[in-house]
């Protein structure tokens, strides 16, 4: 559950995700990048996104789609409305990622592929915050990232 979750991992998650939302157009960019991956590492996502799966991930075409974009932005603008519940409103988190889980299965989104999401958030957050992503930033965000997902797949099996 994501109430287990230290102050200083929380502290780690939210200084270097604010560096993050501190880059221009930070949805968009961060958002590219994590779809990206996400679309190059499991290339099923791309059919769940309505994209077909032969799709080339590097494609002007994709990365300027208007759906890629608002895509990309959405995830990003969710994952900072869950940051910030992180602490004070820890309880209420676990409740919404909780239905969250459920809503995903219901697109389609099995538990195999958070991990694989895990990775690309990762890749993103490597590529956008450069050398300030050290290997305690790293820790934190896999630790704060794994009870996010835990939540989320505890709510689909809830809702089997």
């Amino acid at each position: 559950m994501v109430r287990e979750l230290s102050y200083t991992t929380i502290t780690h998650v939210m200084e270097s995700w604010e560096q993050v939302r501190r880059m221009k157009d930070y949805e968009t960019t961060a958002g590219k990048i994590l779809f990206q991956q996400l679309f190059k590492k499991e290339p099923k996502t791309r059919v769940l996104f309505g994209f077909p799966i032969d799709l080339d991930t590097d494609s002007q075409e994709l990365l300027q789609s208007k759906r890629f974009l608002m895509h990309a932005s959405y995830l990003i603008e969710m994952l900072d409305t869950a940051l910030q519940m992180l602490g004070p409103d820890i309880d209420l988190l676990t409740e919404i990622m909780l239905d969250l889980g459920a809503k995903h299965q219901r697109y389609g989104v099995g538990p195999d592929m958070f991990p694989v999401m895990g990775e690309a958030l990762l890749y993103t957050l490597k590529a956008t915050l450069k050398g300030d992503f050290t290997k305690d930033i790293e820790q934190a965000w896999i630790e704060t990232y794994k009870e996010l997902s835990g939540d989320m797949i505890r709510g689909q099996k809830l809702k089997k």
